[in-house]
């Protein structure tokens, strides 16, 4: 047997393991931007569904004492839309890097990790935004709007980790 032939018995199998391997950690790496951005938008659906509850309960107690139904309800069940939108820009900023084969390669796991953080951020984010807001439905509610502007400030401060993740991950996207 030549030097070649052995050469060509192992190398070729081998080659084809690490190609193998390539695929598997961008597959793993663009993966994970859609993950990303179907967690941001379960949370945020979760979110709405959960100030909309409150928001429908208010309006039937505010109809049934005969008074006008607040529309400001409204504005506090679509805040959590918000962090679907955050997990998209991160998504498109990182779909970006996957032009490069050799990067996408080389930092498979930071940007698994980037996808997998800003898609459990965001969907908390949402979610914990949106507790805030039932439960400022159910305040403005009782207090007939009173407190409308220190609800609003509240779930910006919960929104304020969306901002930070969505920010803070951008500038670990590596450049393709």
């Amino acid at each position: 047997m030549t030097q070649d032939v052995l050469f060509s018995q192992v190398a070729n199998p081998l080659l084809t393991l690490l190609a193998a391997t390539d695929t598997f950690w961008r597959f793993l790496s663009e993966a994970s931007t859609v993950i990303s951005l179907g967690m941001a938008g379960l949370g945020s659906a979760i979110g709405i569904g959960i100030a909309g509850q409150a928001a429908a309960g208010a309006w039937a107690k505010e109809a049934r004492a005969g008074r006008n139904l607040s529309f400001t309800y409204v504005i506090l069940v679509g805040m959590p839309i918000s962090q679907t939108l955050y997990a998209m820009i991160v998504m498109v900023n990182m779909r970006g890097v996957f032009d490069s084969v050799e990067v996408t390669v080389a930092d498979a796991g930071l940007l698994t990790g980037i996808g997998l953080a800003n898609g459990v951020t965001q969907m908390l984010s949402a979610w914990m935004q949106a507790l805030v807001g039932a439960a400022g439905i159910r305040a403005l509610s009782e207090a007939e709007g009173k407190g409308f502007a220190l609800i609003i400030i509240t779930m910006g401060i919960v929104e304020t980790v969306g901002i930070f993740a969505m920010v803070f991950l951008l500038g670990m996207i590596p450049s393709a």
